[in-house]
């Protein structure tokens, strides 16, 4: 039978895995997500590794050694997380060397207090690509307004990075310009641009929870309910198209530069009267990723429908975005809301666990 996840390869869509832990490592998991399951990448944030180190004793061993060592709770978490990033990273590389550096790459995440300070976030993703070492290893920085001359300073700088947390089509916009410039400034100090690899995470599901929430004050315009999320996208890949058939990106094109792929985030359906795979099958396009948590990876796989969906319905998606705007919600302020209240739904997690490094650390018998 058919994989729709294996088929989405050939749509120009690779798959990627938002989740990680030291069992789906060490156990194989990870591999035959690979080889059976066409996934091409991992991301990771600092909820995700709060689940893992807080919900499993995968790291006793680990936490006993670091804490005996005297590291701080956020010494040990990043120890734990640098091993974890370097082991997926190495059964990644297969992808990464058979696509020539396009894909097999895993995510690491700056701190997310990080989020409004441009010199702390680029010594941080300095420090932390240097500790992994890894080709395949992609920085996650915020696309805040500081976070985005932090990504135009790494990317000049040569490093692979994942912008995150981006919701508006404007704020794409600027992120795509920070990655045009950066890439020009490392070919201009002599740099390989072709070494160079970047996404675009872009978020989904997000919107349409925030919206529909207002959608629901206007009974006339439920029908608009479960469709700015995507519209919202689809319009960003447009602005995507347009860099890419620039004279500026084909310059740096002919240096052997990549684009700098649209990602799909929070594609997981929050609810439950949507498709459980809405986020996935209507954004099926060249030159994209998709990043899949687990439930929506399971349910895709099991009954996903693929086909090139992404550049349908454009003007569609511009009416959806204009009667929006006319019916008084605006998408500004809903954009700048959600990357505000995201940015502190990591801080959350973040804090909950070295919070739960230094109980179960103080818990231990002394050595």
């Amino acid at each position: 039978m058919s994989n729709p996840l294996v088929d989405l390869g050939p749509q120009g869509q690779s798959v990627w895995y938002d989740s990680i832990s030291r069992s789906l490592i060490t156990s194989g998991d990870l591999a035959r997500l690979i080889t059976e399951d066409g996934v091409r990448g991992m991301t990771s944030n600092p909820a995700i590794f709060e689940k893992a180190i807080s919900g499993s004793d995968d790291y006793t061993d680990d936490l006993q050694r670091h804490a005996r060592a005297g590291l701080s709770p956020l010494q040990i978490y990043e120890a734990i997380a640098i091993d974890d990033i370097q082991a997926a990273a190495d059964v990644l590389r297969p992808v990464f060397d058979d696509s020539q550096g396009a894909d097999g790459f895993v995510s690491l995440e700056v701190s997310p207090y990080l989020a409004a300070d441009t010199p702390g976030t680029i010594d941080e993703a300095l420090r932390l690509a240097a500790a992994v070492e890894r080709p395949n290893l992609m920085i996650k920085v915020p696309g805040t307004a500081a976070g985005v001359a932090a990504i135009e300073a790494l990317i000049g700088k040569g490093l692979n990075i994942n912008v995150t947390l981006l919701f508006a089509q404007h704020n794409y916009a600027a992120v795509a310009e920070a990655y045009l410039a950066g890439l020009e400034t490392f070919a201009a100090a002599g740099g390989d641009v072709g070494g160079i690899a970047s996404v675009a995470s872009f978020f989904v599901s997000r919107i349409d929870s925030l919206v529909d929430s207002e959608l629901e004050q206007r009974p006339a315009l439920g029908d608009l309910r479960g469709k700015v999320a995507i519209a919202n996208a689809k319009l960003a890949y447009q602005h995507y198209l347009k860099i890419k058939a620039s004279d500026r990106w084909q310059t740096l094109a002919a240096k052997g530069a990549r684009p700098q792929r649209l990602l799909w985030a929070s594609t997981g359906v929050k609810n439950p009267d949507y498709r459980d795979v809405l986020y996935v099958e209507e954004l099926i396009g060249k030159d994209t990723v998709n990043t899949m948590p687990v439930a929506t990876f399971e349910a895709f796989r099991d009954h996903g429908v693929v086909a090139a969906s992404l550049e349908q319905g454009i003007d569609e998606a511009r009416q959806v975005m204009a009667a929006i705007e006319v019916a008084g919600i605006s998408m500004q302020k809903v954009t700048d809301k959600l990357q505000t209240d995201a940015v502190q739904l990591f801080v959350e997690p973040f804090d909950k666990l070295l919070g739960a490094i230094e109980s179960r650390c103080a818990a231990l018998p002394s050595a």
